[in-house]
């Protein structure tokens, strides 16, 4: 009925063959016209009543677990592989329900991302990018069968893993419980596996002491835990804004863009996500959407002028300069400028 694989001709002929068919049969011609109408229509936008039926009952019951169970309801969706945003924005609107969002941790975490309490989830180990899944299901099967990991070296002495795949986990922050900095537990990553490939795992009666080494104080690097974030995660678990370079705050925040109607304004966001689309003429535009250091939504306009000279530089803080006018009772900016905001450096 859409026509997407007929042509015209091909539609027409089929018509004249409908009201033949219902001519023949004694139907009335009005009766034909108005079923062939109603069947036309269909071409559209439609689909089965069964289709739409079953959509409306898990639309109604998507709606009502994420009214009444919000965190249960965002956790289920990153671990269905999420939806439209990132996984960093569900984690974000997770923190805005007041959840303490905990990085993967051997001893608490698993595959996917739980709900230890009403107030804290433990991400997954799914999330650390390049750990092999098969090492997870290991040391959590020997974490089932013979309980929590007490130190590093326990975890070497009782799980199959290389050092590659153990420096993942040190630098995830998966042995935080065991009091050290990841500086000191990669060297003791080292010296426990030696010069082996991977570990050599033992049953001993007794649990049996490592040697012990004393370190030198090795340095903690301002930020090292968001940056190792971001290069395994994709995204940091502190606010993005905490790694400015330049703190900028603008001129207004996003709570406040409805008193502003009509007025340029500047406002620093982090971005979301981007929309590209194209004028009547064929020239791109864009919309962007952004958060704020509060939380807050913000949608930006790009018209082709503005687009063509201040685009996008990928993920990060924008400091947007623009006009906020009304739409459908919800406030946007139309950009004037906008520029990247530099981050610290790791070093």
């Amino acid at each position: 009925m859409s026509g997407k694989f007929r042509s015209r001709a091909e539609f027409d002929k089929v018509k004249q063959q409908f009201f033949d068919n219902c001519e023949g049969l004694g139907y009335a011609q009005a009766l034909t016209a108005e079923v062939w109408r109603q069947t036309e229509s269909f071409a559209g936008y439609a689909f089965s009543k069964g289709h739409s039926a079953s959509y409306a009952v898990e639309s109604y019951q998507s709606l009502y677990l994420k009214a009444h169970y919000p965190v249960e309801f965002i956790l289920g969706v990153l671990n269905n592989g999420g939806g439209f945003y990132s996984t960093e924005m569900y984690f974000h609107e997770a923190q805005r329900l007041g959840v303490k969002i905990e990085a993967p941790c051997v001893n608490k975490g698993g595959l996917l991302s739980v709900l230890r309490s009403e107030k804290i989830i433990y991400m997954g180990f799914y999330l650390v990018q390049d750990l092999e899944s098969r090492v997870v299901d290991r040391f959590l099967k020997e974490r089932n069968e013979s309980g929590g990991f007490i130190d590093l070296s326990d975890f070497v002495n009782r799980c199959l893993i290389s050092i590659e795949q153990l420096s993942l986990l040190v630098r995830a922050g998966a042995f935080r419980f065991c009091g050290k900095s990841k500086q000191e537990l990669l060297w003791e990553a080292h010296q426990l596996l030696r010069h082996s490939k991977k570990t050599i795992t033992t049953r001993n009666l007794f649990r049996l002491e490592a040697q012990k080494f004393k370190l030198p104080d090795l340095d903690q690097l301002d930020y090292e835990d968001a940056f190792d974030q971001m290069e395994l995660f994709g995204f940091p678990l502190c606010s993005p804004f905490e790694l400015l370079k330049e703190k900028k705050v603008g001129d207004i925040r996003a709570s406040e863009m409805m008193t502003y109607l009509g007025q340029r304004v500047s406002i620093v966001g982090y971005l979301v996500c981007i929309k590209n689309t194209q004028t009547i003429k064929g020239d791109r535009m864009q919309f962007g959407t952004f958060v704020d250091e509060a939380g807050a939504w913000i949608d930006t306009v790009h018209f082709p002028p503005v687009a063509k000279q201040y685009y996008f530089r990928g993920k990060g803080c924008y400091e947007i300069y623009g006009k906020v006018v009304q739409e459908f009772g919800y406030a946007s900016l139309e950009v004037i400028q906008m520029q990247r905001l530099d981050y610290v450096e790791r070093k």
